[in-house]
């Protein structure tokens, strides 16, 4: 039986898992992810009760009830190098025994799913929809320090993007993970837009953006939107829903990504009084979790 040390597997005094300051009976298998730790009173303000409230620096976590399903909502902050944490310390938290340092004999499956905003990279995204991530392409190379990498990322799709791209040896290479697809059906149902979602590392040169530096492609997003692979086109850039994909496959979790277009790249248009839409999109996966 495998045994995990205190350097590697690293608990709190009070028990609880070491950034999120978790214990496992607070944990729900029904898990939503949010970027901003105000979300999670969003969310949660739509639960008829509230088990616990947990919090330590980005992380917030919130358990509760919503019509009969008990659910945990949970900040990240911003970025796959957070999402790498969550995933991990959340997998612990369901499928070892902190108590013994050794992993569970019967395995718990989560189902987690990511809401939050983006940027539509196709003219005719429109402002204000849902878009599901079908597939999601990391720019940070979190899954690449991972064994089984490769049996979970589409290989051939990853070679014909860093093609078109003329990627550059000296970035991360990219992968490309599907969402898993009972779940993306769940909660996508008839009235969201699928696509290919690129996760960033990092918000203004990695996704194009020009302030006072100037970047190493500046075709980057002209090539992006101009990508097709069997009928696949890239949609929307988000900063945190490759590593889900890829790190819950690894895992055996159901995980996706949903987010709300605020803006859209190509036509350079912003909509920042989102928060109607936001609400909409947060009630339309309660009631689908």
């Amino acid at each position: 039986m495998k045994y995990f040390s205190e350097s590697e597997l690293i608990l709190n005094a009070d028990g609880s898992i070491f950034h999120l300051h978790l214990l496992p009976h607070q944990l729900a298998e029904k898990i939503i992810l949010v970027g901003d730790p105000d979300r999670v009173e969003l969310v949660a303000s739509f639960f008829d009760t509230h088990e616990c409230v947990v919090a330590n620096r980005e992380f917030k976590t919130i358990t509760g009830m919503y019509k009969e399903k008990r659910i945990t909502v949970l900040s990240t902050g911003i970025g796959t190098d957070n999402i790498d944490i969550v995933m991990n310390e959340l997998d612990a938290l369901a499928n070892i025994d902190l108590n013994t340092r050794t992993e569970k004999t019967e395995f718990k499956q989560l189902d987690i799913v990511r809401i939050g905003t983006c940027g539509g990279m196709q003219p005719d995204i429109p402002l204000g929809s849902f878009l599901a991530s079908e597939h999601s392409i990391g720019f940070d190379g979190v899954l690449n320090f991972y064994a089984g990498r490769n049996e979970v990322a589409d290989l051939q799709f990853e070679e014909a993007f860093k093609k078109h791209m003329s990627w550059s040896p000296l970035k991360a290479s990219p992968y490309i993970v599907k969402a898993n697809k009972e779940l993306l059906e769940r909660i996508t149902q008839h009235d969201m837009l699928r696509g290919v979602t690129i996760s960033s590392n990092g918000f203004y040169g990695p996704q194009g953006r020009v302030l006072r530096l100037g970047l190493d492609d500046p075709s980057m997003n002209d090539k992006i939107e101009s990508f097709r692979y069997n009928n696949h086109k890239i949609t929307n850039y988000e900063m945190e829903g490759s590593a889900i994909a890829g790190l819950a496959k690894l895992m055996g979790h159901k995980a996706m990504t949903v987010c709300c277009v605020i803006a859209n790249r190509r036509v350079k248009a912003v909509n920042t009084d989102y928060k109607p839409v936001m609400l909409a999109l947060i009630e339309k996966v309660l009631e689908r979790i």
